[in-house]
């Protein structure tokens, strides 16, 4: 399938209503209005097809990127090229998908997380806090979660609005798998207040990380 044909599929397959909800939800301005489940359809048919994942997200649509990223190869991506896509995410929807799609296949992410961690670009931060607070909940061997709760209690509160949302994952994270450091974790939520009245849909669990961190640990009980 030629660029060409795969950005008229995706044209044929938008919706203006779904549009909406993309740009409400985190797509960017530049969408075309295709329901996720149709992107993802649309990815089966094609297959892997690394180049023309690398030209689709050149396009600059969400639509386009989120296709892109689930037909290109994450092996045959450079650490470097990583990193600008990365960047150039452009909304948080691509980005989200970039990092557990992509990133998370990626041989150099444990290396990539650890510098994108201090970043200046929010969205190279925010995949490094993504990272992190996987790490946290699945392999947290060689992590100190003491010190991530130190810049998190020092930076959460000012970081931008993408940077801050995993921040938060990882302040959860560190609070639902590391009993001795759980109060601590809630101290710091509640001190930071980031997220108390974020609106949830009734039997949705708040991302605010003492609420959020109870939860959780109640369910593993």
């Amino acid at each position: 399938m030629t660029v060409d044909e795969a950005l008229k599929r995706l044209r044929d397959l938008g919706s203006e209503r779904v549009a909406a909800q993309h740009a409400k939800h985190g797509g960017g301005e530049n969408v075309i209005g295709v329901k996720l489940g149709d992107v993802r359809k649309l990815a089966k048919e094609i297959r892997s097809d690394h180049e023309l994942g690398l030209t689709l997200w050149d396009a600059e649509v969400m639509e386009a990127r989120l296709l892109a990223i689930l037909v290109m190869k994450p092996k045959m991506l450079s650490a470097d090229q990583l990193e600008e896509l990365v960047r150039s995410a452009g909304s948080t929807q691509v980005h989200d998908w970039l990092v557990s799609y992509v990133v998370k296949k990626h041989p150099d992410k444990e290396a990539l997380g650890q510098r994108w961690m201090t970043a200046e670009a929010p969205m190279l931060a925010r995949a490094g806090w993504s990272l992190t607070s996987d790490r946290v909940a699945k392999n947290p061997e060689g992590l100190d979660p003491s010190s991530l709760l130190d810049r998190i209690e020092r930076e959460m509160a000012s970081a931008s609005p993408e940077v801050q949302w995993t921040m938060n994952y990882t302040l959860a994270a560190i609070g639902i798998n590391v009993a001795s450091l759980r109060e601590r974790a809630i101290k710091i939520g509640e001190k930071l207040g980031v997220y108390r009245d974020y609106p949830v849909s009734r039997g949705c669990t708040s991302p605010f990380a003492p609420i959020w961190i109870d939860e959780m640990v109640r369910r593993q009980q």
